[in-house]
């Protein structure tokens, strides 16, 4: 099989989409936060910690999307921790973030090995299964990829939808957007900075660990320590590509995940038979970088990104 033949395959890009649905989660929290402008760097640890939330809620009893909503409130928490310490107090968001991964993923490897002491391997869980939508799942190409899917991965399209609406088309993205871009415009309105970065950080969070739920909950049945693989640090560079804009970070995170399930295949036919594994490892990332490079050049930072903000100062 070819290169254009395994583009043209339906099978390949239904895993694009699946491999792409926990980066959407996670790219639109992060979205969120910098758009309010707070870097979360705990995306990384806040996918581990929401991964094995969700699975062990499950396990321990809890229906499917009662283990979606257990992550989502782990990840709140992380994020209220990181949004209490960068915004009131104004702390460096660099050095908070990487703290807040570096304390999710600790607690969540000591909360594994004190719940399951005795096990070498992860149990299982029933995962959610694939969905048929029907008469559009017949579409050939289209319907295997985008209506043949989880019901999680329904949902990241649908938020993609929901964060669109509600930055582009509400009051309360208007201010929320404002508070990433001119937060004294804000406060002049008689609107709280701290509260909209603080919520926005918060509820950001909790998508993050929506995203690592779904590895456990929808791509795999099992929680093992190196599942996000580096994901987090991939969704922060999608923000970047997507312009902080949901569509365009859709597309960035399917574009990605196109690449990823391209690499795979490429290793099962002649070619990988002669070219090291490796090469094919780093070539997501590779491609993922150039385009960054292209895509970053005509994108707008929000201007307060970063910048902390105290009332009554210039």
């Amino acid at each position: 099989m070819d290169i254009f033949e395994i583009l043209l395959s339906a099978s390949f890009w239904t895993a694009a989409i699946r491999i792409a649905s926990p980066l959407i989660f996670a790219t639109l929290g992060e979205l969120i936060c910098e758009r309010a402008g707070v870097l979360n760097l705990g995306i990384e640890g806040i996918m581990v910690a929401g991964a094995f939330a969700g699975w062990m809620a499950v396990y321990s009893g809890m229906g499917l999307w009662g283990g979606v909503c257990v992550a989502m409130v782990v990840g709140m928490m992380f994020g209220l921790v990181h949004s209490t310490l960068t915004v009131p107090f104004g702390l460096s968001q660099h050095v908070v973030g990487l703290g807040v991964t570096l304390l999710a993923t600790s607690l969540t490897y000591y909360a594994y090995r004190l719940a399951l002491p005795e096990v070498t391997s992860p149990p299982k869980i029933e995962a959610f299964q694939p969905f048929e939508i029907p008469i559009l799942s017949d579409i050939p190409l289209v319907g295997p990829a985008l209506f043949a899917q989880t019901p999680m991965t329904y949902l990241a399209f649908i938020l993609v939808i929901v964060v669109s609406v509600v930055l582009y088309r509400t009051p309360l993205g208007l201010a929320l957007r404002a508070a990433g871009e001119n937060p004294s415009a804000v406060a002049a309105q008689g609107l709280s900075v701290t509260g909209i970065r603080m919520g926005a950080v918060i509820v950001g969070s909790g998508l993050m660990a929506v995203g690592g739920a779904f590895l456990t909950m929808s791509a795999f049945d099992s929680f093992f320590f190196e599942m996000v693989n580096g994901r987090g640090w991939i969704c922060i560079a999608l923000v970047v590509f997507g312009a902080w804009r949901p569509g365009k970070a859709l597309l960035g995170a399917i574009l990605f995940a196109a690449f990823d399930a391209l690499q795979i295949r490429i290793q099962q036919t002649p070619l990988g038979a002669n070219v090291p594994y490796q090469i094919f490892l780093m070539m997501p990332y590779f491609l993922s970088i150039l385009a960054l490079i292209v895509m970053s050049r005509r994108a707008e930072v929000p201007a307060a990104l970063m910048v902390p903000f105290n009332k009554g100062e210039r």
